[in-house]
């Protein structure tokens, strides 16, 4: 069984760029009134608190949205603090929400939320913390879950594919695994968050998706100072096929956000 458990990291600077991002895409596909599905591959435990022993101890969380806040830098009404207030106010104000809490708060009654989890303590912690009937939980590989769902119905929607990498030979499967996806889901929005590391892991499957036929195709990337000494990730960066009208817009204001911060 693998071992990562998001709790040291959340709230990072990778965290910024990934919530941002999803929950403008989030906000932008409830602006109609037709029904969404939502599909998150890798899910994690949903909430985590800043003030535990775990996510003070990286000071990864202090680096990264205490100091985005503290600096009064994202535009009013931007849908990810919308979603950290909703976890604030129901959770303590030490409480960050991850993805799967971010799309519980931003999607309607009427929108289908599909989410997996593979670690046994993550999956009973997903469970915990998202309402009851609030989304479908799989306790099974994220990937697996991802091609027996596609296409969703409704098919209007996101995927959202957030893996640890702690399987060095995802970065050589996504493509593929994107590719597959796209051609039985071509409406869907899929979103792949990947590490920027000082070894360049990334830039293989990059450069595989990159000469794949994927339409409305983004990439996006952020930098900033590693966590810590001899800590190997320097950025993060997220891939989105489909995107949504007005995305590349909203990745230079989350550049500036970034450029604030420096």
């Amino acid at each position: 069984m693998l071992s990562y458990q998001h709790i040291y990291h959340a709230g990072n600077l990778a965290d910024v760029q990934k919530h941002a991002l999803l929950a403008w895409v989030l906000s932008y596909l409830t602006r109609k009134e037709k029904p969404v599905s939502y599909i998150e591959t890798h899910a994690g435990r949903g909430l985590y608190d800043l003030k535990a022993p775990e996510a003070v101890k990286t000071g990864e969380a202090a680096a990264g949205i205490d100091r985005v806040l503290r600096a009064e830098i994202f535009p009013d009404g931007h849908p990810l603090l919308a979603a950290l207030e909703a976890s604030r106010q129901m959770h303590g104000a030490a409480a960050y929400p991850g993805s799967p809490l971010v799309a519980a708060s931003l999607l309607r009654p009427t929108d289908s939320l599909h989410l997996a989890e593979l670690h046994p303590k993550e999956h009973e912690g997903l469970k915990e913390a998202l309402p009851r009937g609030r989304a479908k939980l799989y306790q099974q590989d994220g990937f697996e879950l991802a091609q027996s769902l596609t296409p969703p119905m409704p098919r209007r929607g996101m995927m959202l594919i957030d893996p640890s990498y702690e399987i060095k030979s995802d970065y050589g499967r996504i493509p593929g695994i994107i590719s597959t996806l796209h051609r039985k889901w071509n409406v869907g929005i899929i979103a792949l968050w990947y590490p920027i590391l000082t070894d360049g892991s990334h830039r293989a499957m990059l450069n595989a998706l990159m000469r794949q036929d994927l339409p409305g195709a983004i990439r996006h990337e952020v930098n900033f100072p590693p966590a810590r000494e001899g800590h190997r990730m320097v950025g993060s960066g997220m891939f989105v096929v489909n995107a949504p009208y007005g995305m590349d817009e909203e990745c230079k204001r989350l550049d500036r956000v970034f450029a604030a911060l420096k």
